[in-house]
């Protein structure tokens, strides 16, 4: 029997694929996310894994999940522990190897508006693992993304979350919309835009993105400039309206690097944990529990 098996998370946009004999990484792969159009899931899989030889098994978290995705598994409902998460996997095969499928969770909390997560849930019970004194106490994490999560954990458990879609907002409006504008040269790069952006995150949201467009026909501003005006406008807005306090940011450095910017300028404290260590380690700590 092989001692190989593969931990995975598969999002919307990307699939990234970890091979680990005992508890080291050997080798990865990355493929297209769950929506990638005309992907066949269980095809798609599949040939990401033929790189990879007498694989013993695969656990994966993410969109894998979802409807339409690999193989649908439950929403585990807030609050909930690591152990009511692990019981709701599902599993399958791909190829004659056997896939789990963890389970994503939802919240109503205290207003009973619906919210959902599906990846994210894994990184959180993994920081955990990480780092057990997180498993005392009340703690914030936020996990910047194209849905970025701001979550409640309480002695371990997931409490409530709530989802703010400011990467997608910011793919949407500086690739889709007029505000950024054509190529032409202009002064500034995106960092200054950045900060420019957070300096108004205060502001009414709707008038303020209009300054991306404005500062390039009156002040020669450029495409980069603009950009990272509306990235800083909106991820400022984010953190204005959601932070109370001192928050752990789980994620991709760089992205994680332009909320602290953030967290930073209203005052907020803040650690980070690196994001594909904790899904690593929420992935093992799932496998375990099988």
């Amino acid at each position: 029997m092989t001692d190989a098996y593969v931990l995975g998370d598969w999002g919307s946009t990307r699939l990234r694929l970890f091979r680990l004999v005992g508890e080291n990484v050997t080798d990865r792969v990355e493929g297209p996310g769950i929506i990638a159009t005309g992907i066949v899931p269980a095809r798609a899989l599949a040939g990401r894994l033929a790189a990879w030889p007498n694989i013993a098994d695969v656990t994966l978290c993410g969109m894998a999940g979802a409807r339409g995705g690999l193989i649908e598994a439950a929403y585990v409902a807030c609050p909930t522990t690591a152990a009511d998460w692990h019981g709701q996997r599902v599993t399958t095969e791909v190829q004659g190897i056997p896939v789990a499928v963890l389970a994503g969770l939802s919240d109503r909390s205290d207003t009973g508006v619906p919210d959902v997560m599906r990846g994210e849930e894994t990184q959180i019970f993994g920081a955990l693992a990480l780092d057990p004194a997180l498993l005392a106490g009340e703690h914030v994490f936020v996990l910047p993304g194209t849905h970025s999560k701001w979550v409640q954990v309480g002695d371990g458990a997931v409490r409530k979350f709530r989802t703010c879609p400011t990467g997608e907002l910011f793919a949407l409006l500086s690739g889709a919309s007029s505000l950024v504008g054509d190529d032409r040269a202009g002064s500034g790069d995106f960092d200054e835009g950045f900060a420019r952006g957070v300096e108004r995150a205060g502001e009414a949201m709707i008038a303020a993105l209009f300054e991306a467009r404005a500062a390039r026909l009156l002040d020669g501003r450029g495409r980069d400039w603009s950009r990272g005006y509306l990235s800083g406008l909106l991820i400022g807005g984010e953190v204005a309206a959601q932070a109370t306090g001192g928050v752990v940011l789980i994620g991709d450095p760089a992205l994680c690097g332009f909320y602290a910017r953030a967290l930073d300028a209203f005052g907020h404290p803040h650690r980070r944990i690196d994001g594909d260590a904790a899904s690593l380690a929420g992935l093992t700590l799932a496998r375990g529990k099988a």
